[in-house]
């Protein structure tokens, strides 16, 4: 039984169709990296699959289990935890009392949360800033913050929406080397990414979606050279 499984999901506002009968599924221990151009429909499916969204039609099961209809908080609670391309914090709160209100939201005790807060610090490189107010620290620390909330209790699987956008590469490296030591002690992961050397560095296998349809799902390189990846993805690479 895979880990999850989307079959035939779909969306659409208005006229405009999001997903279009997206189908895959993610085994336990995997990390899938999710690619497609602008408008394919990768964060709408985030948003399906965290419980932001439902869908229109089709079904999404976390370990067997259908999650149709469950809203953001309990699928949380069931495993299922996320970043946001534009990250969310309480600005007025130290980097550490943020964490701590993540732990306390999903059931840590206060000796817990504090010493899983301290550990993520330490793993985050962000020790240094942990009593400085959230809205203090920069675009790239706050991901990491981000980062650290996600996994005060190790999630079921992480949905990474963006992670690596506009961060600084010292920052990105933290993270990348975040998810390389987690997916090697088996934590499952789909990480969406333009960001293609952090890709391929990082995602044996690689879902490409164009048009909220899935047209690629294969090892990563086979994907970033399939023909019709490039001419979707890619654009101009393919002329």
């Amino acid at each position: 039984m895979p880990c999850l499984l989307i079959d035939r999901v779909s969306k659409s506002f208005g006229g405009i169709k999001a997903l279009d009968r997206t189908s895959f599924t993610v085994d336990a221990g995997e990390l899938v990296g999710l690619i497609g151009p602008n408008g394919s429909g990768k964060t709408t499916l985030i948003n399906i699959l965290s419980g932001y969204l439902a869908a229109d039609a089709g079904r999404v099961d976390l370990d067997g289990r259908p999650t149709g209809g469950l809203r953001p908080e309990t699928l949380a609670a069931l495993g299922v935890q996320r970043t946001f391309q534009l990250t969310r914090s309480f600005p007025r709160m130290s980097t550490l009392d943020n964490l701590l209100v993540a732990g306390s939201a999903l059931g840590l005790s206060q000796e817990a949360a504090e010493t899983r807060a301290l550990e993520l610090l330490e793993d985050l490189a962000l020790v240094r800033l942990m009593h400085l107010d959230a809205g203090h620290l920069s675009g790239g620390q706050l991901k990491l913050l981000e980062f650290g909330a996600c996994f005060m209790v190790p999630p079921r699987i992480a949905l990474l929406d963006e992670p690596f956008a506009a961060v600084h590469p010292t920052m990105k490296e933290i993270m990348a080397g975040f998810i390389r030591r987690r997916h090697a002690a088996g934590q499952t992961f789909i990480l969406v990414s333009h960001d293609m050397p952090v890709i391929v560095e990082l995602c044996p296998r690689t879902i490409c979606m164009n048009a909220g349809a899935v047209i690629a799902d294969e090892n990563t390189r086979a994907v970033l050279t399939d023909p019709v990846v490039i001419e979707a993805y890619l654009g101009e690479a393919a002329a």
